[in-house]
């Protein structure tokens, strides 16, 4: 991938001044086109961006912090860059606002405008319960022992690698003419950012529902893969949307991964085959 502007420099000038012109969109077809499966499928879902250092001033000139939630829909022909986001975050950090709704409002309609769709903005005190943020624990199986007993080593992939899956459907004994739900994660996803090359970690979790039986261990190496490619977390979680939809088949799927922060920003897509899967958003101890 190949994207210019204030993204790649090595030094930036933080902005003091509200600016909203920082904020730098970048187009989901960049990652959609490397996938090359259905579209359409892959726009289920939502983003959720949690920002951490949010801050501004009331009419007094007293800082106010806050912790903000950006519902960012995956049908959205864009996404936003990080580091513009976070440069657009920091440019109200000066700026006076008459209540938090106004803040919110305004954040909302700058978001909406770069990635040309709705975004929802939630704003929450420090203290605030209603926000999901406190720590929780992902449902499901902990998948990153399933190699535990493997003699095999696990090589590096350049780039992910679905056919790591493909035992799956050949082993006898995991054979299976019935429909079984499965719900596994695992916290050893990582990618690389492709503006920087920075590491990106986070944990992955599926719910899926399938006649093809899952081979855990199998399931891990195909994760695994992911550890030197370069890929927006948007586009990490729908390539594995697209595979494990190709590969299994399901009548339900739920992908989600939780990034780690940078910045003070995290980032969590989902993705469903269908909008009644759509979790609540939620947060793990490493973020």
């Amino acid at each position: 991938m190949s994207i210019h502007g204030i993204l790649g420099e090595q030094t930036t000038d933080y902005p003091t001044e509200y600016s909203p012109e920082t904020l730098y969109p970048i187009a989901r077809s960049m990652g959609r086109d490397v996938i090359g499966w259905q579209d359409d499928k892959l726009k289920v879902g939502i983003d959720w961006w949690h920002a951490f250092e949010l801050s501004w001033l009331n009419t007094q000139g007293i800082s106010q912090v806050a912790v903000a939630r950006f519902g960012i829909p995956a049908s959205s022909p864009f996404i936003v860059e990080s580091k513009s986001l976070k440069l657009y975050l920091n440019s109200i950090n000066f700026t006076e606002f008459s209540s938090w709704e106004v803040v919110q409002t305004l954040i909302a309609k700058d978001l909406s405008a770069c990635v040309q769709a709705d975004v929802k903005v939630e704003l929450f005190s420090l203290d605030d319960e209603r926000s999901g943020l406190l720590i929780t624990q992902p449902e499901g199986i902990c998948i990153d022992d399933a190699l535990i007993n493997s003699s095999d080593k696990v090589a590096l992939c350049e780039h992910p690698d679905a056919s790591l899956l493909s035992d799956d459907k050949k082993d006898a004994n995991l054979e299976s003419s019935s429909t079984q739900p499965y719900t596994f994660y695992s916290n050893l996803l990582r990618s690389n950012c492709p503006v920087t090359n920075q590491p990106d970690w986070g944990t992955l979790a599926v719910t899926m529902t399938s006649n093809c039986p899952v081979n855990y261990a199998n399931m891990l190496r195909y994760i695994l893969s992911f550890r030197q490619h370069n890929g927006f977390h948007e586009q990490c979680v729908e390539q594995i949307f697209a595979d494990l939809s190709q590969h299994y088949e399901p009548s339900e799927l739920m992908v989600r991964a939780w990034y780690t922060r940078r910045g003070g920003i995290d980032i969590n897509p989902c993705r469903v085959s269908d909008m009644a899967l759509w979790p609540s958003p939620s947060r793990l101890i490493r973020q």
